[in-house]
């Protein structure tokens, strides 16, 4: 009997993680959200407070509109981030790793997911420059070179190359992704929705750059369902905003 033949196991079906369906997922993601946004005006509302500075919506503001105060609050929504979504998947008693894919994709999935990337950067830089447009929103280019300018060049690369792309990109593709692709929406919806909410994230940017990024988005997303990795959409997003923070910050493109 095969059984009991070590050499001819029976075969086992892995039961399908539990997920949150399509409302579960949306009240745990707007929870999620809402912990991202505590986790990076908490940095600033720090900073206020260790600089002694009066506790109002002034003070607030000036800190933040700083380069180092912008860095460490995006970084800190990264802590703030993965402990909701661990919550809610701990929760369903499900696996953190499954739950999310957290699989290393191949160098031929990570090559094929960056091409597709470049080529849609590249249309939207065509597009841009037959249109007279800038090709990155005038406000990022002054911040990250006021950032430059004041020793917060490194905090700010960390900030959007590594921080940002991971607490987006959670969010997203990952918790987000899952709970949708298994309810009603199924795989197309999933990734129409989370590239909607994910580029309502960047409403600091006009219409043109939004729609940039929602096709950036879609093709996140499908990256993540095909390669079944959100390493890979992880990846794709660090090397996009390292690549712009670069070019900005020290090329002066």
């Amino acid at each position: 009997m095969d059984s009991l033949n070590p050499d001819h196991p029976p075969l086992i079906e892995t039961p399908a993680p539990r997920v949150w369906k399509f409302w579960g997922t949306a009240l745990w993601g707007l929870l999620i959200f809402f912990a991202m946004f505590v986790g990076q005006i908490g940095a600033v509302v720090l900073l206020v407070a260790l600089r002694g500075l009066p506790m109002d919506l002034a003070s607030l503001q000036v800190v933040g509109r700083e380069p180092q105060a912008l860095a460490l609050s995006v970084i800190m929504g990264l802590p703030a981030t993965l402990a909701a979504v661990w919550l809610a998947i701990r929760i369903k008693k499900a696996s953190f790793v499954d739950y999310l894919a957290l699989y290393w994709p191949t160098w031929r999935q990570f090559l094929l997911g960056a091409a597709g990337l470049l080529l849609t950067v590249l249309a939207w830089e065509v597009v841009s420059r037959s249109l007279g447009r800038e090709a990155t929103p005038g406000f990022m280019t002054d911040l990250l070179k006021s950032g430059r300018d004041n020793g917060a060049a490194l905090s700010m690369l960390f900030a959007f190359s590594v921080a940002a792309p991971m607490s987006e990109e959670v969010l997203a593709r990952g918790f987000l992704f899952r709970g949708w692709s298994a309810s009603f929406l199924r795989v197309p919806g999933a990734i129409i929705l989370s590239s909607l909410l994910w580029t309502a994230v960047h409403l600091q940017y006009d219409l043109y750059f939004l729609a940039e990024v929602f096709s950036i988005g879609l093709w996140f997303g499908y990256m993540r369902y095909r390669a079944g990795s959100l390493w890979l959409t992880i990846l794709l997003h660090a090397l996009n905003n390292m690549t712009a923070v670069v070019l900005t910050m020290w090329l002066g493109s």
